[in-house]
Order: C-alpha cells, then sequence, then structure tokens
C-alpha cells in the first residue's frame, strides 16, 4: 500500500525539481531575476502563485481540522478571507505593480517602503526587514510543521523525518529557479489543490447515510447558529472574519503583484484567483464537517483533527490515488514554504547584505547570496518545527497577524495617501507589531490570558497601527517633490 502511495510523492517530487532546473535556465541570470521572475509572469500563474503560496498547509490541514472541531463557525473566517483577497486584488495589486516599478524598480516590499520617500536606506527598511525575517522563519517552520505531520500520519515516518524531506525538496528547487521556480511550482501546485478539494468532501458526502438529511442539519444548524448568536458571539465572529485584513501586508503574496506582466492583467488574475479560493475554501470547510460525520458515523478514531484530510484520503481512495491527494498536501505546503524562504532571502540580500556588508557587490555575489540565505532560514526555521506541538493553524495565525498589522495599513497608505511620511511609515510598523506581539502574549486578563484568547490580534494591531501612521505623518514635514511626483505618476498610469 505505502509503495503505491510514495510512487505518487515521488512523481510530484520529480516533477517538482525538474521544474527547478528549467526555471534555473531561463530566469536567473541576475538577482532581479532571481527574486522577481523579471516582472514578465503571466496572470494566470500570477492568481494560483498568489493563491497557493497564500493558502498553505492550513487549507488541507489547519482549516480543516477547525471545521471538524468547531463546524460551521470556521465559515466566518472562510468569508473573512474571500472579502480580504478580493479587495487586496482591487485596492493592492495593480497600484503596487506600478508603483513599485516607478520607485527605482523596487525588488522587495521594505526597499518599496523606503523608495516610496525617495530614500535608499531609511529606517523603515531596515525595521521592515527585520519585520520579515522574524515573521517569516515562524511563518515557514508552520508549513514544516504540517508536513511532519503529513508524513508521520501518512506513511508512518517519523515527525522529524516528514519535516527534512519537505524542507530538502523546497530548498533543492527554490535555490535552483528562484522566483520563476517558486511561481510555477505553485501554479502546478494549485491546480493540484483545486482538484484534491473538491474530490475528497464529494466522495466522503457520497459514502454518507441520508446525505439528503445531513445536508439539511448543516443548513439548519448555521441558521440556528447565526440566530442565536448574542453581542458576544458575534464579537466572535468579526475576530474570524477580520482575518482578510492581514492580505494587504502578507510579503509573500503581494510580491506576486509586483511580478505580474503589466497592471492591466491584474483583472484576469483576478477572476481566476477569486474562482479557485473560492472553490478550495469551501471544499476545506466542507472537508472537516463531512470528516466529522464520516467518523461519527463509521466510528473511526482520529487522533489529531488536523490530520482529517489525509484520512479520508486513504480510506476513500486506491493508494495511489491516496498518494496523489497526499501530495496535494505537500503542495499547499511547499509553496507557501518556497515562498516565503525567497521574500526572507530577498530581505536579507537586497535589505541587510546590499546595505551594510557590500554596497557594490556584483549579480554573481548576489545571486549566490540569496541562494545562500534560503538555506540558511530554512534551517532555522527546521529547528523551530521540530516542536511537533505547535498547532499549523496557532502559528499561521500569530504570523498572519504579525504581517497584517505591521505592513497592511502601510502599504494601503502608501498605495493610497500621498501625505504619508518616512516616519509615518516606520511608526506604522512599529506599533503594529508591537501591538500583535503585546495582545497576543501578555496576560493581562484577571485569569492570566492574552487578550488574544477573547479577540484575534490583528484587528487591534492594525488600527493602532493606522492610527500612529496618520498621526506621526501630519506631525512631520510634507514628502518631497520626487516622492510627491512619483506619486502622481503611479496614479496617473493607473487612471489610464
Amino acid at each position: 500500500m505505502i509503495s503505491f502511495t510514495f510512487l505518487s510523492i515521488l512523481l510530484y517530487f520529480v516533477l517538482m525539481l525538474a521544474i527547478g532546473f528549467y526555471a534555473m535556465r531561463t530566469s536567473t541570470s541576475d538577482n532581479s531575476e532571481y527574486l522577481l521572475g523579471g516582472r514578465n509572469v503571466s496572470p494566470k500563474v500570477t492568481a494560483l502563485s498568489a493563491g497557493a503560496s497564500d493558502m498553505s498547509g492550513w487549507m488541507l490541514m489547519g482549516l480543516p481540522g477547525a471545521a471538524f472541531i468547531n463546524g460551521l463557525d470556521s465559515v466566518w473566517l472562510a468569508l473573512g478571507l474571500l472579502i480580504g483577497a478580493y479587495v487586496n486584488y482591487i485596492l493592492v495589486a495593480p497600484r503596487l505593480r506600478v508603483y513599485t516599478e516607478v520607485a527605482d524598480d523596487s525588488l522587495t516590499i521594505p526597499e518599496f517602503f523606503s523608495k516610496r520617500f525617495s530614500l535608499n536606506n531609511s529606517s523603515v527598511r531596515i525595521i521592515a526587514s527585520l519585520v520579515i525575517i522574524l515573521f517569516f522563519t515562524l511563518y515557514t517552520s508552520s508549513g514544516l510543521v504540517a508536513g511532519g505531520k503529513l508524513f508521520e500520519s501518512g506513511f508512518d515516518l517519523g515527525y522529524e523525518t516528514g519535516v527534512l524531506i519537505t524542507v530538502s525538496v523546497v530548498i533543492l528547487y527554490t535555490v535552483l529557479g528562484g522566483f520563476l521556480a517558486v511561481s510555477l511550482t505553485d501554479f502546478v501546485q494549485g491546480c493540484i489543490m483545486f482538484i484534491a478539494l473538491a474530490m475528497v468532501p464529494l466522495f466522503a458526502m457520497g459514502q454518507l447515510d441520508n446525505l439528503s438529511g445531513i445536508t439539511s442539519l448543516i443548513t439548519s444548524d448555521f441558521v440556528t447558529e447565526v440566530a442565536s448568536k448574542d453581542a458576544l458571539g458575534w464579537l466572535g465572529v468579526l475576530s474570524l472574519m477580520t482575518w482578510g485584513l492581514g492580505y494587504f501586508g502578507q510579503p509573500h503574496i503581494i510580491v506576486r503583484f509586483m511580478a505580474i506582466n503589466s497592471h492591466k492583467d491584474v483583472k484576469t488574475a483576478k477572476n481566476i484567483g477569486m474562482s479557485w479560493m473560492t472553490v478550495t475554501i469551501i471544499g476545506a470547510v466542507l472537508t472537516g464537517i463531512v470528516g466529522l460525520h464520516y467518523t461519527q458515523q463509521y466510528n473511526v478514531a482520529i487522533d489529531d483533527p488536523e490530520t482529517i484530510f489525509v484520512l479520508l484520503s486513504q480510506i476513500l481512495f486506491h493508494p495511489l490515488i491516496a498518494g496523489w491527494l497526499l501530495a496535494a498536501i505537500l503542495a499547499a505546503i511547499m509553496s507557501t514554504v518556497s515562498s516565503q524562504l525567497l521574500v526572507s532571502s530577498s530581505s536579507l540580500v537586497e535589505d541587510c547584505y546590499r546595505i551594510f556588508i557590500h554596497k557594490e557587490a556584483s549579480d554573481k555575489e548576489l545571486l549566490f547570496a540569496s541562494r545562500l540565505c534560503v538555506v540558511l532560514v530554512a534551517a532555522v526555521a527546521t529547528g523551530v518545527a521540530f516542536n511537533s506541538d505547535s498547532g499549523v493553524l496557532d502559528i499561521v495565525s500569530s504570523a498572519w497577524a504579525g504581517f497584517g498589522a505591521a505592513f497592511g495599513p502601510v502599504v494601503l497608505f502608501a498605495l493610497l495617501w500621498k501625505r504619508m511620511t518616512n516616519q509615518g511609515a516606520i511608526a506604522g510598523v512599529l506599533a503594529g507589531a508591537i501591538t500583535v506581539i503585546f495582545w497576543k502574549h501578555a496576560p493581562v486578563l484577571a485569569n492570566g490570558d492574552a487578550l488574544g484568547s477573547v479577540f484575534y490580534e490583528l484587528l487591534p494591531g492594525f488600527i493602532v497601527s493606522s492610527i500612529a501612521i496618520y498621526a506621526v505623518s501630519l506631525m512631520t514635514d510634507e514628502p518631497n517633490e520626487k516622492t510627491l511626483s512619483q506619486f502622481d505618476k503611479t496614479q496617473s498610469i493607473i487612471n489610464e
């Protein structure tokens, strides 16, 4: 049985490495191509790459696990994510694509934050790069945790072995082919995830007795849940829906918009991306809910709810197909891990190495440094991931809130408000990050819990960051003429 499953996984690994070699020969002549694919990525690849790198292992493990435990409460999280992703395509994607090129061809988000104010090496660039390195190390580890759990539950391998296999393959194709390899593998991985998240819940539903009765029960449960919520219950709904705010500040997602062929292709990417996301996120929630009914009907034991997709794949399908479905989890994991490794590497090289160590580094040296940093960040994240008690969704929620609050308001103000200043941006990044950390960890409640146990830390961090940006910008000198000119030029191009 395992040999068939492993065959599917091995074929998947071979495909990912083949794409890495192709990208290495096609788009790694300099660091610009390595980090952004030469800004020549098609809308369909951009859309599925953004979606696959966004959803990660939590889409096939964390979210189904949450739906398995909490039922239809997970719908609110899914709805918040859909709204956030849609608004991100409308407000951020086209403007960021144009503005990063107008602002002296910025290759990273921290570099854009600096060059938005006509500065090469401002404090906001350094601070933003440190935030990226800190939170992405944590975020990357969540994907490796998911990989370890997959190999442990699906193949009876040790958790640490699963982590090492996952990170090894990702390092290989990312080091080889850079952004193009990551984007193309994301496209393939997105297609695999789409089919898998449609197949598993549908086949599981087909095995249930009285399917129409269960469907009616789910519908009535949702109606009852909505009708019975009091003010505290709706506060919980708001807490879940605020996940959508995180999209504006996720470097591994919005960097995709910087690399698309043209801002005019964003509309096509949006249509493809939102269609993909709607189907996959509904499939993930249904996997958890239907999985609960399936395990109850057939009296199937499950130790970890986050492995419900793995369990259903193994029970319902032939081992060869089950291996392909498990490859969908690997696809989700690897697409995000590779994106995060590349963004972390770009910050280390472009925003740290190039500024503090070797300002006149050659393209060849920068390319080597980028590849080396991919390995270094992966090594640290692997060490964090060896704590197998970590929950995938818990780790993702912390990193998602950190980026959303620290970068989201700065990105929006940078693209939409001409008056924002460098000092305002610095205040926003620091205020958002500090608020999230305090809200998540400070034991300020009477029972010793943190405020994050009551309400998700993203919205408070987002609000505090926005206030800091606005207030500090008004208290400091207006941006210089070059900065204002860049802003006007961007708006003119967008409005053409």
